[in-house]
């Protein structure tokens, strides 16, 4: 495992250039990364329980009104 030791990725210049990537774009090249930004997408930033409460609560005004 490395521990901050030499990096021919860094040395290269490829580290730098895939965060330039991910910052103009605005989407990580992790996976982990973008499994986080869809997630947090998803559920709104917040709790995903919250937002699934605030659905459902939504969808039942909407079906009492059109009775």
């Amino acid at each position: 495992m490395n521990r901050g030791g030499f990096s021919w990725k860094r040395a290269v210049g490829i580290t730098r250039a895939k965060n330039k990537i991910s910052r103009a774009t605005g989407i990580p090249l992790t996976k982990s990364g973008r499994q986080r930004k869809i997630g947090k997408i998803a559920s709104g930033g917040g709790c995903a329980l919250v937002v699934l409460a605030v659905s459902v609560a939504v969808l039942a005004l909407l079906s009492w009104v059109s009775l």
